[in-house]
């Protein structure tokens, strides 16, 4: 279940996010139909602060240079940060089931390397196990208008998890949340429902929404998703939104994309450059999987220096290779992504990621803006205030 090819016969169908009204039905009735997680339990968490648990991975880095030359970075986890960081995971759970059990299998453990423990540098991680939407399930709530996957058993689950942590564990802290594809999709209604207008909404530091479809009003920073909290224009600005979904320079975001296409007339689909808050291109300070492993599936090993040597560590990090900018086209609004190769060097000019056009770089969105996102939330934790 997670080669690319099985990734395509499940989602390639994914051409727009309206809620089917039989799917909706479904989801809900297998919610009620299910007994709550006790998220005071802590089997049902993959991260908690202060354990050896999904969080605790080995995230050294190979710097590879244009030249050739490589470094290594060391990495370790900060058990007083200030913050917190509450995240969701994307769609990987291969059970063979429409939603997930609640014992995590090998991709749910490795989406958490590739996406939130470096988060464990700048802040304590929270991460709930949940009964997402599998891959399988995504065949149940297909239909040729699409579907949503912030409905039923999944959600209920994290906001019942949310709930459980703001009231045992948040202490008055700031805290930063993290979602990726199923898990922007969750984590945007839960904040439009649980957080937006909310007294709740002054511990926000920010939300970052990776791969999903949050909306503002068109030309506007608010309205759409959110009625108060703005997309994040500078890394001191906080209780504010960062959301992009990834694509090529030379593969943009096609008519059937399945990310970035406004759902409705006056709305578009939000895009901040992680690299460049402020607007224009930046580089991108990636952390990409130094043996081609993405969330979901195994992609083609990287030669990352010809005729160099081999990479030990599990992350590699390559500076000027990639820049981004957040774009839009006849279709979509999203961040454009350019590889900046350059064939007289001994530096690989290749990175992988994709699926297919519909899905640009999914895969590694999160790896993409990586080293990005960090600087932004240790320089947010600096700006945030404790609410009084």
């Amino acid at each position: 279940m997670t080669s690319s090819t099985t990734l395509r016969t499940l989602l390639a169908s994914l051409a727009a996010m309206t809620m089917l009204p039989a799917a909706a039905q479904a989801q809900d009735a297998t919610a009620q139909a299910a007994a709550p997680n006790d998220y005071a339990v802590g089997a049902n968490w993959l991260c908690r602060p202060g354990r050896q648990d999904a969080c605790a991975v080995d995230l050294s880095t190979t710097v590879v240079r244009a030249d050739g030359t490589v470094s290594a970075e060391a990495w370790s986890a900060d058990p007083a940060a200030p913050i917190d960081c509450f995240y969701v995971y994307p769609t990987v759970s291969t059970d063979r089931t429409a939603n997930s059990d609640m014992s995590p299998d090998a991709a749910e453990l490795r989406v958490i390397e590739q996406q939130f423990a470096r988060f464990g540098s700048v802040c304590r991680t929270y991460a709930p196990s949940y009964r997402q939407v599998t891959l399988q399930g995504l065949r149940t709530v297909m239909g040729p208008d699409g579907f949503v996957l912030d409905q039923g058993l999944a959600y209920q689950d994290a906001l019942d998890a949310f709930r459980s942590y703001l009231a045992n564990d948040n202490g008055g802290r700031g805290f930063v949340l993290i979602g990726h594809s199923q898990g922007a999709f969750i984590l945007t209604r839960l904040i439009a429902e649980e957080i937006d207008g909310r007294p709740v909404q002054d511990r926000m530091v920010s939300a970052i929404l990776l791969g999903g479809a949050p909306t503002v009003a068109q030309g506007r920073d608010v309205g759409g998703s959110f009625r108060t909290i703005p997309l994040c224009r500078s890394a001191s600005q906080t209780g504010c939104v960062i959301a992009y979904s990834a694509f090529r320079s030379t593969a943009p975001a096609p008519e059937n994309s399945l990310f970035g296409r406004p759902p409705s007339p006056g709305v578009s689909v939000a895009c901040t450059n992680p690299a460049a808050l402020g607007g224009g291109r930046g580089d991108l300070h990636a952390y990409l999987s130094a043996t081609g492993a993405t969330i979901s599936t195994p992609q083609p090993a990287t030669e990352w220096v010809a005729g160099g040597p081999t990479v030990g560590t599990p992350f590699v990090s390559v500076p000027g290779l990639l820049t981004a900018e957040c774009v839009t086209n006849e279709y979509a609004t999203f961040l454009q992504v350019t590889v900046n190769g350059n064939p007289s060097d001994p530096r690989t000019d290749v990175i992988g990621g994709d699926i297919t056009a519909q899905w640009g770089l999914h895969l590694i969105d999160v790896n993409l803006g990586m080293g990005d996102l960090l600087s932004i939330v240790r320089q947010e934790t600096a700006a945030w205030r404790r609410p009084r």
